[in-house]
């Protein structure tokens, strides 16, 4: 072990008598790791924001849809999409009566968009989102009550005008009351403030508390019962039933709908899973076109490693004669230089991790993405930092520990 510090002394030594061939061999390296996980960086970020955003589904919770969860670019595609009918709302009761207790809730829910909600003599802006919902649809959708209640079944067989606010709609209506009991204006209409959702945060700088939500059959009195397609949300018992519960409502609506067999389904099947993967495999393009960039600018700089340790063990001959007269063996010899290959390499790595975070993240930041640090491509940097000293570094370390000592002494 004293051996061993003592060869990293000497090696470390050796780089700092040579300061700036030492900061031009690395500026490869700083390159190269630089442009990986810069770019790994703020795809992670995009990831982990894109994730919090598509995951606003319950755990072990699907989504059956009229429209795809994600743009098609294919022209075709998308004009047998827009000719998909409507899910409706006889439609969903059939299904939750299929289903029955096979899983924990069925939900159905309709949207709109663009509304102003008043109280009194304040408003909110012109964009707020409101949803038609059965009971079922709050915990699929991890809409919690944060105070007051929910609306139940007999809300929605009365076509009682309730509402439950989300939390931004509550800072500008009630800034210093009370909301519960209240009454706004929704459209003209007037609906009873009975319940107030927590707050869900916000996705890239956009707020997911800028909704409210009121009994479905209230909601088609007051926009029709066939204006918009119904979403329909299924949560399983258990996660080893989830994928079973799919293939089993995938079924039963198709048997609603009457789709033969063999014809693709008229409706869409929302999962997390499913978004996270295809939003995976959009981004990975990207990350393997820096990849094949950074290559390109490692393997430069394991070259310039390899040139500069072949300089190093010419200028350092009669050290090495030196040092193998008075006993260092083969090995020492061999061992010292891979270090200083290895040093460098990682010196560099180093720079260009810290570096690619930073930077990293202030791109993110400025997408207002979650910041992150990627550890699985730190490690990654640093793995492939180590692999080229030692493999650039090898054949310079293997001249130099081949030296004649008698030839290495007489070196001028």
């Amino acid at each position: 072990m004293t051996k061993i510090f003592e060869l990293l002394k000497i090696a470390f030594s050796a780089l700092h008598t040579n300061k700036l061939r030492s900061f031009l061999t690395i500026l490869g390296i700083v390159v190269g790791i630089f442009s990986i996980i810069s770019i790994s960086t703020v795809i992670s970020m995009l990831q982990t924001s894109i994730e919090e955003g598509v995951s606003a589904l319950a755990k072990n919770t699907f989504q059956i849809q009229k429209w795809p969860s994600l743009q098609m670019s294919n022209a075709e595609r998308a004009k047998l999409v827009r000719n998909r009918p409507d899910i409706d709302l006889e439609e969903y009761y059939r299904l939750q009566e299929a289903i029955g207790n096979q899983a924990i809730g069925v939900g159905g829910e309709q949207w709109t968009g663009g509304k102003i909600i008043k109280f009194e003599s304040e408003e909110t802006n012109p964009n707020v989102a409101v949803c038609g919902a059965t009971p079922e649809a709050l915990p699929n959708n991890n809409w919690v009550i944060g105070e007051g209640r929910a609306f139940n079944a007999n809300d929605i067989d009365s076509y009682n005008r309730v509402i439950v606010l989300g939390a931004d709609i509550v800072k500008v209506l009630f800034p210093f009351g009370n909301a519960l009991g209240q009454e706004v204006k929704v459209d003209g209409h007037r609906l009873r403030v009975i319940g107030i959702l927590e707050s869900q945060g916000a996705v890239f700088g956009q707020s997911q508390d800028n909704f409210a939500i009121m009994p479905i059959t209230t909601f088609m009195g007051f926009y029709g019962k066939r204006s918009r397609s119904i979403n329909i949300t299924l949560m399983s018992h258990t996660k080893e039933g989830y994928d079973d519960l799919i293939e089993l409502a995938e079924g039963y609506f198709r048997t609603i709908r009457k789709v033969a067999p063999g014809e693709p389904n008229n409706f869409d099947i929302r999962t997390n899973e499913a978004i996270l993967n295809q939003i995976s495999d959009m981004t990975a393009g990207v990350r393997i076109g820096a990849f094949v960039v950074g290559a390109i600018a490692l393997l430069a700089a394991g070259i310039g490693i390899m040139n500069i340790m072949l300089v190093s063990v010419t200028e350092r001959t009669k050290e090495i004669g030196i040092r193998k007269a008075i006993g260092a063996n083969k090995f020492n010899i061999m061992f010292q230089f891979l270090v200083e290959a290895v040093t460098l390499s990682l010196f560099g790595g180093a720079i260009g991790i810290f570096l690619g975070v930073l930077v990293g993240n202030i791109a993110g930041a400025a997408l207002q993405a979650v910041a992150v640090v990627p550890i699985d491509w730190v490690i990654i940097g640093f793995t492939l930092c180590v692999l080229i000293g030692i493999t650039f570094g090898t054949y310079p370390a293997y001249k130099a520990s081949n030296l004649d000592p008698i030839e290495a002494l007489r070196y001028e």
